[in-house]
């Protein structure tokens, strides 16, 4: 079992940051990253998240044209800015990544199907994505507001990739967080039956 404190490195005492501190996050960062959060089950291993890490002032600004108003200043700030992907055409791996089945077939033809399992899948390597950041010392501010469409023409034209969300990574300014929203008790958001 983790200790208090590595629970709280993930969970507890973790934050969704807006600012940022003046800080690089390193391509070796990055690496480390989806090294670990690969590691994370989806359905017949299907790994449909495809990441792209915004960084150069360029890619960055035409990120920023994507996203809500309120979005801008903090995406703009951040070290690294992950466009959390989802591949449409992921099942097409399926022999390299789930070989004692033929897993393709289940997929061919059935967009409902497709559909549910990339964006599934994906939001769960996203969330992968998040606890490695966190447990490699990192802090991220995911965030859902910004345009699908322009997201996918900047930087997914031309293949089977749409944006699922984008979460910004670096290390996290502290002293701008305000107070800690509250979370549902127990009794609220579960049931054992």
């Amino acid at each position: 079992m983790l200790s208090t404190e590595h629970l709280g490195t993930l969970f507890t005492n973790a934050r969704s940051h807006n600012e940022w501190l003046d800080k690089p996050v390193t391509d070796a960062q990055l690496h480390q990253i989806y090294d670990l959060m690969k590691w994370g089950p989806t359905s017949a291993n299907c790994s449909p998240a495809r990441i792209v890490f915004v960084r150069g002032d360029a890619e960055k600004e035409k990120l920023v044209a994507c996203v809500s108003a309120g979005n801008a200043d903090k995406t703009r700030a951040a070290p690294v800015t992950a466009i959390i992907g989802m591949d449409m055409a992921f099942y097409d791996k399926l022999p390299q990544l789930f070989p004692h089945a033929d897993a393709r077939s289940w997929f061919v033809g059935n967009q409902p199907m497709i559909d549910a399992t990339a964006f599934r899948n994906s939001s769960l390597q996203g969330a992968y994505f998040m606890v490695a950041t966190r447990a490699l010392g990192l802090d991220c501010g995911p965030m859902s507001g910004f345009d699908a469409e322009k997201v996918n023409a900047a930087f997914f034209a031309g293949t089977t990739v749409k944006a699922n969300f984008i979460c910004n990574i670096g290390y996290g300014n502290a002293e701008k967080l305000f107070a800690r929203s509250p979370r549902l008790a127990f009794d609220e958001a579960c049931k054992i039956v």
